[in-house]
């Protein structure tokens, strides 16, 4: 009897044997993480069915996935604009979800760096040009207050 894999248990599973690969959360939901990017997650959005999980895919990808296995994976609007991919996890074995995992990795490694969460006092230790700088500090500013 072939096993289904109706949750995010199979995914962390094999997501968590790959280099750099380590769970965190999205909007509170479980999710899977490379060196700070976001890899796949449980879909927190009502319009994905039950039982998926989301990967960070290219657009082109995602429609020929979607093209040659529709059982397996789909896309909702409110996912359209997203370089996401939804996936029915009951739908799908272990080895398609490796080579996914390959696409997925591929595609984050190649975008651009995740953006920074720091605060502007981190960014100031750092060395960065803090966000009030060329503006008075005080005394007459002409009647604006910055």
């Amino acid at each position: 009897m072939v096993r289904t894999y109706a949750n995010f248990d199979i995914v962390r599973e094999i997501g968590l044997t790959l280099p750099d690969v380590v769970e965190s959360t999205m909007y509170g939901a479980p999710a899977l993480k490379v060196r700070g990017k976001l890899l796949a997650c449980v879909p927190v959005n009502r319009s994905a069915e039950p039982n998926c999980a989301v990967f960070r895919i290219d657009f082109e990808r995602r429609a020929a996935l979607i093209e040659a296995h529709p059982e397996i994976y789909y896309i909702t609007d409110h996912y359209a604009d997203h370089p996401t991919v939804l996936v029915r996890l009951s739908r799908i074995g272990p080895d398609k979800l490796r080579d996914l995992f390959d696409l997925a990795l591929q595609f984050v490694s190649s975008s651009k760096p995740a953006r920074s969460t720091g605060s502007y006092a981190s960014r100031d230790a750092r060395g960065a040009r803090s966000p009030r700088r060329g503006r008075p500090k005080s005394g007459n500013s002409g009647g604006r207050r910055w």
